[in-house]
């Protein structure tokens, strides 16, 4: 079925302090396999990928490539070595072009006399996406200028330049519209066709029963199991992943939309600068309205537009329960508003400070004292509170948050909103890039707060996510409204996607 062993690992191990990742992991990859790492976040699975990648080091155990002894120093020593990852978290230098980004500590070749060429650059990186059929960027552009998708897609041309026999996906997908997501699955079939092998996290289930040969799952650091693709179901690998049965109904029971008639917010004939064109809608005391459509239909605009991050070129986006018109972000957050954007490391979270800090950042007015006089202890006490109740792997609210997995980051992310008592919750994809635990949790909390009367605009590109949780789903395509579907009309996947293309 697959070639030779290409990477074989015996008895890997890693910790870091306290914490064991990694525990006597064993693992062959061969050529023109693709194999897949499942688990829980905190599992292991990324820890492993970065010792492989010579991110991390290890502790103990060996690692052979192609029969040889392999232990890479560096992520340029596993280039050297053909091995390249594509990280979960995106590591690119915003000022500079997206280019030099490609060919980042490699553009010797690309000089004269000291000076980078950057015509022959550029070239060489259009070059890799014509080769991998890859969607066009405009490699000129300084990265922080680019949208997230386009961000990914330069981290994955960094990587494929490098010519790899070993390819590491650590969730290359999430954030990527439906068309680029199949843009990459003929790209891991071309990668694999070639001979060469692919080790891949996906916490979509059903992408990782898709692309992959086989799955070797981990969890608590532990390999316990690996399966062919072809001998399993979703529910016999989330059997093996969190030890217990787990099916995928984990979404709303009841069949009928279920709110009040109070009209809480509102966009009346909204255009922007961004792409939305004369949108409008209504959203009720304690509905869910969910936004789908692909990359560049706008569903993502309506978020940033309805938080007032983005000002309307015409029409008013709306606080009907106060009769106010959204200002701007500080206006929304005075009036109970909260929005929770889709990449969660740029935007929303600050990642050199402390889970303590980024739980207590947004309700500083509510404990402060006279004087703006934050007490330490309140925050202390708040931190911990809320990393009980939103259930936060971590040795202390004292640790820094780059040190999380996504999904306890993600549990930090919203729950320091749900902490305030809000009118209006906004969620963009929230559950981008969590497993299928920290993702029925979500979907827990998200239930509870409606339950309890809040109002929620749900952006996401899993229709399964909008039709699992959503009393309204409004379908958009090229910056307008398409489609509104409801729940009581039994919502269909066909039915959205027909709307959608």
């Amino acid at each position: 079925m697959y070639g030779e062993t290409i990477l074989k690992i015996e008895g890997l191990n890693k910790s870091f302090g306290i914490t064991h990742a990694n525990a006597d992991i064993n693992l062959e990859l061969h050529r023109g396999e693709v194999r897949a790492l499942a688990g829980e976040n905190g599992s292991g699975k990324s820890t492993l990928l970065s010792q492989i990648a010579g991110i991390y080091g290890s502790d103990s155990g060996t690692m052979y490539l192609n029969g040889q002894v392999y232990a890479p120093k560096s992520p340029m020593d596993a280039n050297d070595n053909k091995i390249a990852i594509v990280v979960q978290e995106l590591g690119l230098i915003a000022d500079l072009p997206a280019g030099i980004n490609v060919y980042l500590g490699r553009t010797k070749k690309f000089s004269n006399h000291g000076f980078i060429n950057h015509k022959k650059i550029f070239a060489a990186a259009n070059a890799e996406l014509e080769k991998w059929g890859l969607p066009k960027i405009n490699f000129n552009r300084s990265t922080d200028g680019l949208n997230i998708e386009n961000r990914k897609m330069i981290e994955l041309t960094r990587a494929l330049s490098s010519d790899p026999d070993i390819l590491i996906l650590d969730e290359v997908t999430q954030s990527l519209s439906h068309d680029n997501r199949e843009v990459i699955y003929e790209l891991i079939k071309k990668f694999k066709e070639l001979g060469r092998a692919i080790l891949l996290i996906s916490h979509d289930l059903e992408e990782t029963l898709r692309i992959s040969d086989s799955i070797t799952v981990l969890r608590d650091g532990r390999a316990v199991g690996t399966v062919e693709t072809s001998d399993v179901t979703d529910d016999d690998v989330k059997r093996m992943m969190i030890g217990r049965e787990m099916s995928g109904d984990y979404y709303r029971v009841d069949e009928e939309e279920i709110y009040e008639d109070e009209v809480v917010f509102s966009f009346d004939h909204v255009s922007t600068n961004t792409g939305l064109k004369d949108v409008s809608f209504e959203v009720h005391k304690g509905e869910i309205l969910a936004f789908c459509g692909l990359s560049d239909s706008g569903i993502h605009d309506v978020g940033q537009a309805a938080y007032g991050l983005v000002k309307p070129t015409s029409g008013k986006v709306l606080l009907n329960a106060e009769n106010l018109e959204i200002e701007d972000a500080m206006f929304s957050l005075k009036h109970r508003i909260a929005y929770v954007p889709k990449d969660r490391d740029e935007e929303a979270l600050m990642m050199a400070t402390t889970i303590q800090n980024n739980f207590c950042v947004p309700s500083l007015e509510e404990i402060s004292k006279k004087f703006g006089y934050v007490s330490t202890k309140e925050m202390r006490e708040m931190a911990d509170k809320a990393k009980k109740e939103y259930q936060v792997k971590c040795t202390s609210v004292n640790q820094n948050m780059n040190g999380l997995s996504g999904g306890n980051k993600q549990k930090v992310n919203l729950g320091r909103w749900l902490l305030k008592d809000l009118q209006l919750l906004i969620v963009d994809c929230p559950t981008r890039g969590v497993d299928i635990g920290v993702k029925a949790y979500i979907y827990h909390v998200m239930q509870e707060a409606k339950k309890k009367g809040l109002t929620m605009l749900l952006i996401t590109d899993e229709l399964t996510e909008a039709m699992g949780m959503a009393d309204n789903i409004i379908v958009m395509k090229d910056g307008m409204v398409k489609k509104e579907i409801g729940r009581s009309s039994h919502f269909s996947e066909e039915k959205m996607i027909e709307e959608m293309i």
